[in-house]
């Protein structure tokens, strides 16, 4: 089938040291025109494959995309079947990632999992506000319930700070988080799990999402704490309104595609 990059094009790309940085910039491409009229899951010795006039869709680092359970090919073939004239990666959220997770995660699995726990190391959570009462009373009602989770789940306990100065987390915690990052080795739900880390910008609620403690819209909820709390003071932004919708699109899609594998 058409591929989506030249190999001149891959090449330019997979500079970038960040693994998942480097498979993102390989979907960003001119948009292709649809080839293609009947798209298809099929099932083959490494898994279930995306069809489209009966050739295996592959990534942009010309991989197969293929996948464990049938759940998750239907995801990505539904998104290729809605493409009407041209092939638009922007509309195509659960094809980025997995494209992401097999390009980018797959061979750096490890590099993705210690950024994961960087962010443990500096948790949105355990930065909270020094005032007013009302919203110092909100974080706690909506946050302290993960973080007693994640010490109760995995033995680790976060310190907590006012305001944004550096808060250094005990070692012992930031290990107990790594061995529990050290169960996620699929390179999907390694990928759905940076996603959710990066855009909430806490790996306690990406954990607690992957673990089933929480929903992702709990999550995004809960990460939008303060964001919510100011629309209430000074009323909404529609810049700030658009990103985050755009946002909610890339949570979601992670959220579908983990439901989609399990």
């Amino acid at each position: 089938m058409r591929e989506f990059l030249s190999d001149a094009e891959i090449t330019s790309f997979t500079s970038d040291p960040n693994p998942m940085k480097r498979a993102q910039k390989q979907m960003l491409t001119p948009k292709a025109k649809r080839f293609y009229k009947v798209v298809s899951v099929g099932k083959a010795d490494t898994g279930f494959q995306i069809l489209l006039d009966g050739k295996p869709v592959r990534t942009p680092a010309k991989t197969v995309l293929d996948f464990a359970t049938a759940k998750a090919a239907e995801l990505v073939a539904a998104e290729f079947d809605a493409q009407e004239h041209e092939i638009n990666p922007a509309l195509m959220p659960v094809t980025r990632l997995a494209n992401t997770a097999i390009d980018g995660v797959s061979t750096e699995i490890d590099a993705v999992r210690a950024e994961v726990l960087r962010f443990a190391g500096n948790d949105m959570l355990c930065y909270r506000a020094e005032g007013p009462d009302a919203l110092v009373m909100r974080q706690a009602q909506m946050w302290d319930p993960y973080l007693d989770w994640l010490r109760e789940a995995h033995g680790a306990r976060l310190y907590l700070t006012e305001g944004v100065m550096h808060l250094e987390q005990p070692k012992d915690a930031i290990e107990r988080i790594g061995i529990a990052l050290a169960k996620v080795t699929d390179p999907i739900e390694m990928a759905v799990l940076h996603t959710f880390t990066t855009l909430t910008g806490s790996a306690v609620l990406a954990l607690a999402i992957i673990e089933g403690k929480a929903s992702a819209q709990e999550a995004w909820t809960a990460a939008h704490l303060e964001e919510d709390w100011t629309i209430e003071q000074w009323g909404p932004d529609g810049e700030a309104e658009a990103r985050r919708a755009f946002r909610w699109i890339d949570m979601d899609a992670a959220e579908r595609l983990l439901k989609a594998i399990q």
